[in-house]
Order: C-alpha cells, then structure tokens, then sequence
C-alpha cells in the first residue's frame, strides 16, 4: 500500500485522514458551523485593555473574545505597514492594529494573536514586516538549501518583502517557486487595498477551511491517491488543484463506495485515538493522560516476557514505545508540555540511544517542539505547539456523569454516529419498512438539526425511521430497532 489522503465530507462535519500503508497518521476534522478554525485568519483590530505589566494587550478583532497580544510585536513592526496608518510609535487603547491568529482559543482564553503576518503558499510564506530571506529548518541537506536559496535571490522579488521557504520546495523548479511567489504577492497586494477600506474591527484574510489547508501543506508528490466521499467536494478540490497542483489533479478520486472511512478500516483506527491506553506489538503499552497542565505519558512492560536482563528488557521496550509515542504524539496533536515516563535504564549509552529514536521519529512532525533530553529516571521533558483544538477537545465534552473526572462524546458526535450506524444498519438489512431509533434526548435534539440528512436516508433506503427519546440511555447509546416500539 501507500500514502493516501481520505476526506469524509458530513453536512455538520468534514474529516480528514491521512493513512500511510493502511495505518493512520494524521487526524482532523472540522466543524465549519460551530467552531470554525481561527489560525492563519488576518484581523485589523483595536486595542481593548492594556496590561502594563506584562507587556501586553486585549484586541478586539470583532469576535466574542478578545485576542491576546505582545506589545513588543507592535514596537517592532516593520515600517513597511506604515502606509495602512495602523501603527503608531506611542501604543494606546483604541490603536488600530493589523493583527494574524496564531493560536485558538483554549477554554475561557481568547485566540492568540501576532502582528507578525506570515500567508502561507503552497511552497513559500509571504512575511510583509521581515523583507528576509529563510528555508524551513526541516530541508536538512545544505545543497538544496544553497540552491533553494540562491533561486529566491535569482527571482528578484520586492525587497521589502520577506520569503520563507517551505518544506515542500524540496526539489522544485525555479519556475514553480516564481509562480507562488507571484501568487503571494498580488494576494498581498489585494489585502493591503481591503486593509485601507476596512473599519476595525474586521476580517482582512480568512485562511483556507481545513480540506483546502491539508491539500495545500500536506498533498506532495509521495501522496498516491487523495479520495473524497462527495461529489461537491470533488469539483472544489478539482478546481482548487487546477490553479495550484495541476499536475496532481490526477490522483483526486470520488469514492463510489458505501462508507469511505468503513471499509478503508480508518473508523476502529480514530476510535482508538480516544483512548488511555496504547498496546505495542511486544505486549508492552504507554498510557497517555492529558491534564489541564500538561500531558504525561507512562510507559510499562505490561505483558512482555522475555528472556533478558532488567535492563535489555527496560531498553527493548522503551525503544519500541518511543517510535508509537511519537506516532501518538502527532495523531492526537498533543501540545504543551509533554512529561514521558520511560522505564528506569542504567546504561548512559542506551538512553542517548533511546533520545535518538525519539528526536528520529519526531523529526517528521510539522509542528515545533523542543526536547530538554533524558534524566537517569527515564524522564523526558519536551514542549510541542498546540495551534488548533485537539480532536479530543472538538469531540468531547466533560462528563456529565462522572462530575469532570472523565470525558464523553459530545451530543453531536454521537448524533454524527447515529446517522453512520443508521446507514450501516440499513445496508446490512435490505427491504426493512420501519425502524424505531432510540437516543438520549440531547442527542436526539442534535440529530434533529440536520432532518434533511434523516430525510434523505429514509428515501436512499425507503425506510421509515422512527425517533424515540428515552432519558435512560447513556449519551454515547445508540439504540436501533427494526420495528415499531408499542
């Protein structure tokens, strides 16, 4: 098998996964109409509160929350904003400000906000206040970088602009780079004319939705195949590719089967993303346990039984968990400040070895981290950003039953669920008349929301189906029965 691309496309939700040899590696789903993503969108804002004392500032950019910003990213614009008249030497509330989300909101705290403004292409980053020149940390091999560099410098762009180079320019063409730089730079362009129209607060620049992000950052050459399961996503994404990726329009394919994520075995996959505990093939498992704080992981032997010395069996075992922890790390985007747990080893030689691996498998994650290194208790303290809600954060909520020391699904995911387990259901039982759904009456409330959805099941399968709210029944139940409740 190979790298694909996946996209589930529901009327309330739309997930993404991206599977390497059937296993899953990345993860994300978006809920356009509830809780769109913030990151990446430009705001021109005005200054709300100022707090002195630590160099900062609310920002009203229009949005029920105030988003956070450093006073010290205004001070040290570059003058080429200066033009749009919204930054002034003396910083006071009501400024106007021209202000990038950079990280959501996470629970009562507004969006993070920089004055830095950085518009991701396909294979650079227009940086409008840093006219300088970088090449992603991620491009290791010094030729490539030299020639990557020298093609930027060769393309003559405006000097009062600055250029990252993404990983995705590996290999490319000077002809391919000219074309997204030309692209950043008319976008700009446009943006600095709304810049001037704009009232604060107001949106300058909404980032792409979460289908167009993935194909943008994450559709390279190696990808064999991106598969949709709508037909309306498929014509925009075909049209999206025609401008950008045209010479990879032909791997997008719509998927004429049943159920997408189903019969690619990717739903057992994300279920188990949810949970505590991760099994390795030695029998050996790592617990995972985020907290408000941080996230610890703990690694045990479990079942393993073999026949070594304690600390052979410490260093096989840990070297086993530190490739899934790194998987785990990313498929769940787990962010903060991560504390691991290894089993206590002796050797100084097998924990370098053991922080090797670890920094080895990590080294293919997007997202910065930075790790502090390994004690002689097997610690390992790193940091990883979270930029975006945790798939955990977007499908649960905290237990009503359990008064916060566990998680449930939230109404909607389940409601999401009925609907799946509905069509399922009815594919497995050809010819039913009637059938009764019984759901909690939250999730019931949800699932009535979206009656075009019901509707349309109903005629695919001429099927009655019947709605039953019953208090009784846990928040994840999904109850189906193929007749009528007396």
């Amino acid at each position: 098998m190979s790298k694909e691309i996946l996209i589930n496309v529901e009327p309330q939700e739309k997930r993404v996964a991206i599977v390497n040899n059937g296993r899953l590696e990345e993860f994300y789903i978006e809920r356009p109409h509830i809780d769109k993503t913030l990151v990446g969108n430009i705001y021109k804002g005005k200054i709300d509160t100022l707090l002195t004392n630590i160099g900062a500032a609310f920002v009203d950019i229009g949005l029920a929350k105030k988003g956070f910003l450093y006073l010290s990213e205004i001070e040290t614009a570059f003058e080429s904003l200066e033009e749009t008249k919204i930054y002034s030497p003396e910083i006071k509330k009501g400024q106007e400000v021209l202000v990038q989300v950079v990280k959501e909101s996470f629970g009562n705290k507004g969006p993070r906000l920089s004055s830095n403004i950085g518009i991701a292409g396909r294979y650079l980053v227009l940086m409008p206040q840093t006219p300088q020149i970088g090449i992603s940390r991620r491009i290791e091999d010094e030729d490539e970088r030299r020639r990557l560099r020298q093609i930027i410098l060769e393309l003559k762009l405006p000097k009062d602009l600055g250029f990252i180079v993404r990983t995705a320019s590996l290999g490319k063409s000077k002809k391919e780079l000219l074309k997204d730089a030309q692209f950043l730079i008319k976008l700009w362009s446009r943006l600095k004319r709304i810049i001037q129209k704009t009232s604060a607060p107001g949106l300058i620049y909404e980032e792409y939705d979460l289908v167009l992000r993935v194909i943008r950052d994450s559709f390279t050459d190696d990808v064999s195949r991106l598969i949709v399961d709508s037909k309306t996503e498929f014509l925009r994404i075909r049209r999206f590719m025609k401008t950008f990726l045209r010479h990879l329009v032909a791997r997008v394919e719509l998927w004429r089967g049943q159920d997408l994520f189903e019969e690619k075995d990717i739903e057992r996959q994300i279920n188990k993303i949810f949970e505590t505990k991760v099994y390795l093939k030695s029998k050996a498992y790592i617990v995972i346990e985020p907290t408000e704080g941080l996230v610890v992981i703990d690694v045990n032997s479990g079942g393993f039984h073999k026949d070594l010395s304690q600390e052979e069996t410490a260093f096989k075992i840990n070297c086993e968990a530190a490739v899934e922890i790194a998987h785990q790390i990313r498929l769940r985007d787990l962010g903060g400040i991560i504390v691991i747990d290894f089993i206590d080893m002796e050797k100084e030689s097998h924990r370098q070895q053991l922080l090797k691996i670890l920094k080895d498998n990590l080294a293919q994650d997007r997202a910065k981290y930075d790790i502090l290194g390994i004690s002689k208790f097997g610690l390992v303290e790193m940091t990883r950003e979270r930029i975006h809600k945790t798939v955990q954060m977007l499908s649960y909520q905290v237990c009503p039953y359990c008064q916060g020391r566990g998680k449930v699904k939230l109404p909607l995911t389940t409601a999401l669920s009925a609907l799946r387990e509905l069509k399922r259901f009815l594919r497995e039982n050809k010819n039913l008349k009637v059938l009764t759904l019984s759901l909690n009456p939250s999730v019931l409330e949800e699932l009535l929301k979206d009656k075009i959805s019901l509707k349309s099941i109903e005629r695919k399968f001429k099927t009655q189906i019947n709605l039953l709210a019953d208090s009784a029944l846990h928040i994840e139940d999904i109850k189906i029965f193929p007749h009528r409740l007396s």
